[in-house]
Formats: C-alpha cells, structure tokens, sequence
C-alpha cells in the first residue's frame, strides 16, 4: 500500500528533525557554532565593526534560532506522546490504579486541578495511617463520594 504524500513528507521531517536536533545537542555542533563566533570577532577589525558586520550574526543567528525552535519543539511533542503512552500503559497495566487517570493529558485544566487536590489529600492521609504499605487511588474518591451519598438517603 501506498502512503500518502503527506505522510511521506511528514516522515521524512520527522527522520530529519530527529537527527537535526541529536546533531545540534553534539560537542561538535557546539564547537562549529563557537568556531563561527570565533572567526566572527577576528573579522570585525577587517570589516572595521561595520553595521552590515554586525547584522551578518545577528542575521544568522536569528534564523538559526527561529528554525530551531520548531524542531526542538516537534521533537519535544513526538517525546512527550511516548512519555505518555508508556505512563498510561504503566497505569493500565497496574493492579489497583486507577485505569481513569489514562489519558488524564486530555483533562481540562479544572479537572486536573481537582485531581491534584484529591492527590494531596491522599499524601496527608498516607502520612496519618499507620500501614505504610497501605495504597490509595483516584477510585478511592468515587468510593467515598458514593458512601456519603448514600448516608444522606
């Protein structure tokens, strides 16, 4: 089967975008970008600290910035999605945790606001019992709020 066009393009920027940004994080593009530097300043007497001597960096170095900025940031989302998945795995995979919390990425920002209060009660109350084995999850609220439904009845 075929893959689209898109899908090949986007291969391929994912592929390059990869090897852009091992290659960026490298001793060797440091030393080249300090190198450049380097030849940058002994050219300024040459040049006699012209404008046009100056913008060539602050060209550069502006471009160089704008398209990092959009690899780094493709290969920050492609590591955050794998982070993500290997958590809901260890989350689905777990007795005892709650299978909820799967996708909890996808939450608005009050709903994991109100998770992280129900995560600090649970610290505070692991701090106060006496098992220190003893788990808790995301299903002991659900557990609690339906006890405390049917007190009320």
């Amino acid at each position: 089967m075929k893959k689209k066009l898109s899908q090949k393009i986007n291969d391929r920027f994912d592929s390059f975008a990869h090897k852009a940004t091992v290659f960026t994080g490298s001793s060797a593009a440091f030393s080249i970008a300090f190198l450049v530097i380097i030849i940058w300043i002994i050219s300024g007497p040459v040049f006699n600290f012209s404008d046009t001597w100056q913008l060539v960096i602050n060209t550069g170095t502006t471009i160089i910035t704008f398209l990092m900025v959009f690899l780094i940031q493709r290969s920050q989302n492609k590591e955050s999605l794998a982070v993500q998945l290997k958590l809901n795995e260890l989350v689905a995979s777990s007795n005892g945790a709650s299978n909820r919390l799967i996708d909890v990425e996808d939450l608005t920002q009050a709903e994991l606001e109100h998770l992280h209060k129900f995560y600090i009660k649970l610290a505070k109350k692991a701090e106060t019992e006496a098992n220190l084995k003893q788990t808790h999850s995301v299903e002991d609220e659900s557990i609690e709020k339906a006890s405390a439904r049917k007190k009320k009845k």
